[in-house]
């Protein structure tokens, strides 16, 4: 069953949600890393403190990522593809959505793709 225009709204509402506490973070990091108050003499200190910023910056890259597929989830909603299985054409339950709004598949799809992949030892 598709998912009502409510429900379409609450989705559209939590993606835009977590995408601009997503964008602030990475605001606050840039401005964290740009503030240039660090000055490490020791050089295990000035290891320590580029590893902690390249760590930092891979949880960022990720978030940019997951930006992405969010904005994508709202362009499938906006266009009526939102809650529908790329794979079998069928509905997405709300309950999986609940758990990951940005997916494209059904559980029934997604379990056959990462049991394909398993196979195939990616």
């Amino acid at each position: 069953m598709p998912l009502k225009p409510d429900k379409l709204q609450f989705f559209r509402f939590m993606l835009n949600q977590k995408i601009s506490e997503l964008l602030l973070d990475a605001e606050k990091t840039v401005s964290e890393m740009t503030n240039g108050k660090e000055n490490y003499p020791d050089p295990n200190d000035r290891a320590s403190l580029e590893s902690d910023r390249n760590f930092e910056l891979r949880i960022r890259d990720r978030e940019r990522k997951l930006i992405a597929k969010m904005r994508e989830a709202i362009q499938r909603i906006d266009d009526g593809t939102y809650g529908v299985c790329n794979g079998c054409g069928g509905d997405i339950s709300e309950k999986r959505l609940m758990a990951r709004p940005v997916t494209t598949e059904c559980i029934e799809c997604k379990t056959k793709q990462e049991k394909l992949e398993k196979m195939k030892g990616e």
